[in-house]
């Protein structure tokens, strides 16, 4: 990844963005924001939903125009469906404009479309690890059942985790409620069998029967001593959902507590898994419907305050985890590909519906297909 293209990122992430127009205090307050890249397979539907790359309470309001060739422009998405003759390194650009067509801003990111039989021969181990959208266990099967089909690699879901509605051969560590920090700290003396009542799969009682974070001893008693080849990380939802919405410096300080067990956990699974790919998933954008969060939390949490943390979450994550590549960290853009009314329940607030999470795990498969066509061996 070259030094320009993660510049030209990072200045989208910052409140001036790139703006145009006779209103730039506006355009400032839309947020305009891109990960430096996104991902595609031939024949699997890859989206950009505009309502999950601005800051606004009506994305109705404004008008979304993506500059390329490919794909197809309408009021809420964009979308393609990649064929081999796409495969390659292609330029998006996004303008956003008001209702009477004047520009407010602009960003940019790198359209990765890699071939279908990207890994095809080689054996991956794979670890996901994350919450209750993991725990859910439905993206993990729709990564799963993609990786089955023909030109793919021979793929080992690592795990301790296989919950009622996983697939035969799913496996996650995936918890409702669970943070980066109860993955490095959470231990229970008294666990029950259930995954309600237990400790982090990585934290053991060390000789002093205190406990100690020890991936090392994870990977050697559930993972038969073999190292994951790659490991997915979706959490952060819990870490910042109750952040004050109000205040950015208290959200930023929130964030700022999440990194630092973040980093805790992702330098004990870099000690014990040295060559493994990490995989870093931005957290996904809330259902449309504030309905949806007054059935799940009244008026205690509106659709609004989490979409302002949750925005600059993503912001924060390519800002802290972005370019770099040379510790094999990697950003996935599942908050892109994820349809904000559609995908999701009139129900629940965070939670998508099947269609949904197909979606995440759309995402995740064309990440991990271009990690393949970059390190898989050449044919």
């Amino acid at each position: 990844m070259n030094k320009a293209r993660y510049l030209l990122a990072f200045l989208m992430l910052l409140p001036c963005g790139v703006s145009l127009g006779d209103d730039p205090k506006q355009a400032n307050s839309l947020q305009l924001t891109l990960p430096p890249e996104i991902y595609a397979v031939p024949g699997v539907e890859t989206n950009i939903y505009f309502d999950n790359v601005v800051l606004t309470q009506t994305p109705e309001e404004y008008r979304f125009s993506v500059s390329s060739s490919l794909g197809k422009n309408s009021r809420q998405r964009w979308t393609f469906i990649p064929s081999e003759k796409d495969v390659g390194s292609h330029t998006l650009k996004i303008t956003i404009s008001d209702g009477e067509g004047e520009p407010l801003g602009i960003a940019t990111t790198q359209l990765q479309v890699v071939p279908a039989d990207a890994g095809q021969g080689c054996k991956v181990r794979l670890l996901i690890v994350g919450d209750s959208l993991t725990h859910a266990s439905m993206y993990p099967n729709e990564l799963f059942r993609l990786l089955s089909q023909l030109g793919n690699p021979e793929t080992t879901m690592l795990g301790t985790h296989q919950p009622t509605r996983a697939r035969l051969g799913v496996a996650h560590e995936g918890y409702g409620g669970w943070t980066w920090e109860r993955f490095t700290t959470k231990y229970e003396p008294n666990p029950d069998g259930t995954y309600r009542k237990r400790s982090s799969p990585f934290v053991y009682l060390g000789e002093d029967q205190k406990p100690i974070l020890d991936v090392t001893r994870y990977i050697r008693e559930e993972c038969d001593g073999v190292p994951p080849d790659v490991v997915i990380f979706m959490l952060g939802i819990n870490d910042c959902f109750s952040a004050p919405a109000e205040d950015v410096a208290g959200i930023d300080k929130r964030i700022e507590t999440m990194f630092t067990s973040a980093e805790t956990l992702l330098k004990a699974v870099r000690k014990a898994a040295p060559d493994a790919e990490f995989g870093l998933c931005l957290t996904t954008p809330p259902n449309s419907r504030q309905s949806a969060f007054e059935a799940n939390y009244k008026d205690r949490y509106p659709r609004w305050g989490w979409k302002r943390i949750q925005h600059r979450l993503v912001q924060r994550q390519i800002e802290h985890f972005g370019n770099q590549e040379a510790q094999r960290r990697f950003l996935i853009p599942t908050e892109l590909n994820l349809d904000p009314v559609d995908g999701y329940p009139e129900n629940n607030a965070v939670h998508p519906n099947e269609s949904g999470y197909q979606q995440i795990g759309q995402s995740i498969y064309a990440w991990l297909k271009w990690r393949l066509s970059e390190t898989a061996p050449s044919k």
